[in-house]
């Protein structure tokens, strides 16, 4: 039982892994220091949400898929 209803579909997930790593990776190639690691970070946040199908921020925005209708 999901404890959460994803809201975002697979090309949105796939889109959102793909350039989560790539911005992370660029992130290291890119910047030094804390900046490298801010942007990785954030980078590896998005990609998280691509592989779980869930987003908090578009779930309050109200954008994504509808569940229930």
């Amino acid at each position: 039982m999901a404890f959460y209803s994803g809201n975002i579909g697979g090309t949105h997930r796939a889109t959102r892994v793909i350039l989560g790593v790539a911005v992370a990776i660029a992130a290291f190639s890119l910047f030094e220091g804390p900046a490298a690691w801010l942007a990785a970070a954030s980078a590896v946040v998005f990609a998280l949400t691509g592989v779980v199908g869930y987003c908090p921020i578009c779930a309050i925005a109200g954008v994504g898929r509808r569940s229930g209708s």
